[in-house]
């Protein structure tokens, strides 16, 4: 047989039933109108049953506490979707307002360039033109010199022609004075026969002289024609000797460069032999697809440009991030002073399974209190020690070491992010906080170099704009990295401007855009060439004094300035610069350990180099590497 049901419960029930219908759903809050009846139905319950009340009526507060707690949670989430949506909203119109930008300057160019086609156009045919007057010109030069040369010959053919008609002439009258001479004395005839016979002999001689002299005469054109083929034939022999030479010599350097590449072929094919004899195959990264978390989309664009070793410690670090997330607590190191304060707990800690956003949102925000505070209290403060302090305030002594281990876990885990990198090896003292403040610092200047030469405010710089304000901003690098600055820009043949604003950016995860890497990159470089060029100043010294090191940094920049130096030399020793024993030595090998972790810049210009101008808005003093 069925139990019947208590009087009181049925009363109960009904009472709920009458009270959910009686309610008008078609309003707001309907939840907490049908909770209403539910709560009085339980008070009715717990005053009738006094023995379960208090345990009831304990239950009844944590619930409606959590209720509370929760609709507070909701409206602050309402309000947070508020901005989101409006931040979207005003994403959405300023993307909105460059395609449109965009879509102008692509109109404008399209016109420049249709108005470059016709004018190249107009050019063709100027050139058309002009090649054919040209032409006409030449052909008219030939036919005038024709005609010149014509007449020229015409005219000899007259002189010719003139002279012999006077010979003619001459004749006539000689041989009417022989008439008129016949009648003279035979005294006279002789004489005139003598000095005829003399004339005749003196003009035969003159003759002979002549045919002597000129026999082999050409005429004039003929040699000017004769002279200018010669010309001719000399530059072009000249040109051919020149460019032989050219081709000597180039194949005499295409012969040197033979046999150097065939000794660089045979030594490599000796060396892909032995490789190929003691080395093992290359492996198939295209299987760990199958393994990561995300299949083959995500492991390419993890493994994208990347080495074979880089490829090692990038699966390294997924192997090693679901092993993190798997484990639930962490063993304290225990309280000894050599344990770091953040770490220097006992017993178990819990593991926050941290991912890799959570974290880096994590450290931007210790980074941002650390500056306030450290700017509150007029001195620099340690990062081990406010690490610690800042999960303690801002989520109790209780729990923060278990803040500290997740966090730490997941920097030595995930080396490969710069971000991580750099915080992890200033908390552990294998870089000084100075490298982090000096790179934000440059960044700033950069920026501001570059929104004071974008005049007009359109967000857009070109190349010669970017490289001027690069080597305003970066006196001391030289072209070649300027150019790696460029490229690492975005600057290609094709791109006439890009928007420097987003070269800034980070990514959730603190990746940063190639411009910002490249010179993360080049600092290190720098500061590698920096230390060399000061280790081989020191010679073979094996205990540096403070003297040694300041003469051998006064020697290799000499840009730096008395400030500079001496905070160089106190971050060396360790000690405040009051207190620099100059009889105080200290091993080379440990010096330039600690020169390696410091924030060192070069001031000067290197030897060969002209002084740098320093940018007007930067401050005159060098930045310290204990800052």
């Amino acid at each position: 047989m069925p139990i019947s049901k208590p009087r009181y419960l049925e009363e109960l029930e009904s009472y709920l039933r009458t009270e959910l219908q009686m309610l008008d759903l078609t309003k707001g809050k309907v939840q907490e109108l049908r909770l209403q009846p539910y709560r009085e139905v339980f008070e009715c319950f717990m005053e009738e049953f006094k023995t379960y009340k208090p345990l009831l009526a304990s239950i009844k507060r944590e619930y409606e506490s959590t209720i509370a707690h929760l609709q507070e949670k909701i409206c602050t989430l309402e309000s947070v979707n508020g901005v989101l949506v409006t931040a979207s909203d005003q994403c959405t119109q300023q993307i909105l307002a460059f395609q449109q930008q965009e879509k102008i300057e692509i109109a404008k160019l399209k016109e420049e360039r249709l108005c470059l086609l016709k004018l190249i156009d107009k050019m063709k045919e100027e050139k058309c033109s002009l090649e054919t007057q040209v032409a006409k010109l030449r052909k008219t030069v030939a036919e005038e010199y024709l005609r010149y040369l014509n007449e020229c010959d015409a005219r000899k053919l007259l002189l010719l022609d003139l002279n012999e008609m006077y010979r003619q002439k001459e004749e006539l009258r000689l041989s009417k004075e022989q008439e008129d001479v016949l009648e003279e004395d035979t005294v006279k005839l002789k004489v005139a026969l003598r000095v005829a016979r003399q004339d005749l002999t003196k003009a035969q001689v003159d003759l002979n002289t002549m045919q002597a002299n000129y026999g082999d005469v050409v005429p004039r054109r003929d040699f000017e024609l004769q002279q200018r083929k010669y010309n001719d034939l000399a530059d072009k022999l000249s040109i051919l000797q020149k460019d032989f030479d050219d081709l000597r010599e180039e194949y005499e350097i295409m012969l040197d460069i033979h046999k150097q590449v065939s000794e660089d072929r045979d030594r490599y094919f000796n060396d892909l032999i032995n490789v190929q004899r003691t080395s093992t195959p290359r492996p198939d990264w295209n299987k760990c697809a199958d393994v990561i978390l995300g299949g083959s989309e995500r492991w390419t664009s993890l493994s994208v440009g990347r080495t074979s070793d880089q490829l090692v410690d990038v699966l390294l670090e997924e192997i090693g991030g679901g092993l993190l997330r798997e484990r639930d607590t962490f063993i304290g190191r225990g309280r000894s002073e050599k344990i770091p304060p953040y770490l220097r707990c006992d017993g178990l800690v819990r593991n926050k399974k941290l991912t890799k956003k959570e974290v880096v949102a994590l450290l931007r925000e210790i980074w941002r209190e650390k500056i306030i505070s450290d700017q509150q209290r007029g001195k620099q403060s340690s990062l081990s020690d406010f690490f610690l302090s800042f999960f303690q305030k801002k989520y109790g002594e209780g729990v923060a070491f278990d803040w500290t281990y997740s966090v730490y876990e997941n920097l030595k885990l995930f080396r490969s992010n710069e971000m991580m990198a750099l915080f992890l090896n200033i908390l552990t003292g294998n870089v000084d906080e100075g490298v982090y403040h000096s790179h934000l610092l440059e960044l700033s200047n950069l920026l501001k170099e570059l929104t004071a030469a974008d005049i007009e405010n359109t967000g857009h710089l070109t190349e010669e704009q970017f490289n001027l304000v690069l080597r305003t901003a970066f006196p001391l690098k030289t072209d070649e990295e300027i150019q790696e600055l460029l490229d690492a820009a975005g600057f290609r043949p094709n791109v006439g401007a890009v928007m420097y604003k987003l070269l800034f950016l980070e990514d959730e995860e603190g990746k940063t855009e190639p411009l910002i890497a490249k010179l993360k990159n080049q600092y290190v470089v720098e500061k590698q060439t920096y230390l060399n060029e000061l280790r081989a100043e020191l010679g073979t010294l094996v205990e540096v004094r403070p003297d040694d090191l300041r003469a051998a940094f006064c020697i290799i920049d000499h840009g730096l300035t008395e400030q500079t130096l001496d905070s160089y030399l106190s971050y060396a020793y360790q000690v405040p610069k009051e207190q620099l024993d100059p009889a105080v030595s200290l091993p080379i090998d440990i010096l330039m350990q600690r020169l390696m972790t410091g924030d060192l810049h070069r001031q000067g210009a290197a030897s060969g180099q002209p002084q740098p101008v320093p940018p007007s808005h930067v401050a005159e003093e060098a930045d310290h590497p204990s800052n």
